[in-house]
């Protein structure tokens, strides 16, 4: 069973624009999460509910003109408020969710504390994403989402095979006002971020790929 949920959005996000950035770790670099990170999730008795499925958040940025993919995950999200029904589609509609920036993975430890520090320590409370899910129809949604103190909506897809619920969108990091953020990132991975044409660029663009199963 996979693991997600939400957004992601962020999904957000955000993750956003994340690009491949390699480098020598520090000591600071290498810090483990602390317990206080750390949060139990509740287990529900419902039929279908969102803190006991498998989710998965994947995200995807981009870099270079050549636009390309660098994959990441956020490993942890907390249900705020609903996340449970009697079916799949009762339980992901209306769940409100926190995501610990904490929990960023890109399977390279330097990048992961880069993304963290140059992109999301500049925008303003963004130590959680948070937001709320919004099924309008039987294939297509909205994701409320918060970062950098600014909410906006991300429409998306979605399906529901068996238990498991996909949903897919695209987001615009400068929708949050990220720019700033996102110039912070482009500049600590310059060179990292150079195609073949010798322009270093790091693309506001983020796709997600959400999958939660029951």
């Amino acid at each position: 069973m996979k693991k997600i949920f939400i957004i992601s959005f962020l999904l957000m996000a955000t993750g956003f624009n994340f690009s491949a950035c390699k480098s020598e770790v520090t000591k600071e670099e290498s810090k483990v999460v602390t317990k206080k990170d750390k949060v139990v999730a509740k287990k529900s008795t419902a039929p279908f509910a969102v803190s006991n499925a498998e989710n998965e958040i994947t995200f995807f940025a981009y870099k270079t003109t050549e636009k390309v993919a660098v994959g990441g995950q956020f490993k942890k999200v907390d249900v705020l408020t609903g996340g449970e029904g009697n079916s799949v589609k009762e339980a992901i509609n209306n769940t409100e969710f926190s995501i610990p920036v904490s929990s960023l993975f890109t399977k390279d430890s330097s990048r992961d504390y880069k993304i963290k520090k140059f992109f999301f320590g500049i925008m303003d409370n963004t130590k959680l994403l948070s937001g709320k899910l919004l099924l309008t129809d039987d294939s297509k949604g909205v994701a409320e989402i918060k970062m950098n103190g600014v909410s906006k909506d991300v429409p998306f897809t979605y399906t529901i095979v068996d238990k498991a619920f996909n949903m897919k969108a695209t987001m615009d990091v400068n929708d949050w006002n990220a720019s700033a953020a996102l110039a912070s990132l482009n500049k600590v991975c310059l060179d990292l971020h150079r195609g073949a044409d010798g322009i270093s660029k790091t693309w506001s663009e983020v796709t997600l790929d959400i999958t939660s199963t029951f």
